[in-house]
This record gives C-alpha cells, structure tokens and sequence, in this order.
C-alpha cells in the first residue's frame, strides 16, 4: 500500500479554485438581485415623480445609490417610467449580461 498522507493537502489545494469560483458565482448572483430590488425602486420613485410633474429621470437616478451613476439607464415614455440597471461587478461583460431592466407606470390624470 502506497503512502496516502499528502493526498488530503492535494485534493484541498486542488478544491480552492472551485470553491472561489462557485463563491464569486454565488455573489453575482446576488448583486444582480440586490440591482433589481434597487432598479424597482428608482421606477417606482420616477413613476411617483411623473404623476405629480416632477422629472422622473432626476427623481428615478435620485433613488439609486452613488456607485450607480454610471451604470444605471432611465427612459421616460409617456407614463412609463424604465430603469435598466447593471449590477456591480469586477467583469464588465457579466455584468452587461446581468444587467436587470424594471419599469413602472402612471395613468394621466383626470
């Protein structure tokens, strides 16, 4: 029989990458959930804006935190409020892919 004693070391060394690749899958994931969340309530807060004559782009941009000021698209159509947001990411082409788009809408007023 064949001296086992540094095969756990290997196979721990060895399991590191995946472990790290499945944690950084695990936070995108939910970065591109905590944008939706975010990109929800920039629409709502632009909609909200809209119905009482405000600037929705202003008011949707103002609900969303400073590291979304370049991330974030707002676009006003009729009573449409939508907020397309991409998510952080140290890849900027994952996070193009996971990028979350929420809208919201508002009936004229009688």
């Amino acid at each position: 029989m064949a001296d086992q004693s540094g095969q756990a070391s290997v196979e721990v060394v060895a399991a590191i990458p995946a472990l790290l690749l499945a944690a950084l899958v695990a936070l995108q994931l939910l970065a591109a959930g905590y944008a939706m969340t975010l990109a929800d309530g920039a629409a709502e807060a632009g909609a909200l804006a809209l119905a009482s004559g405000g600037s929705a782009t202003d008011a949707a941009r103002g609900a969303l935190p400073g590291w979304a000021d370049d991330a974030v698209a707002v676009s006003v159509t009729g009573g449409t409020v939508s907020v397309r947001l991409r998510p952080p990411s140290p890849f900027s082409v994952l996070a193009d892919r996971l990028a979350v788009t929420s809208s919201a809408s508002v009936r004229p007023g009688r």
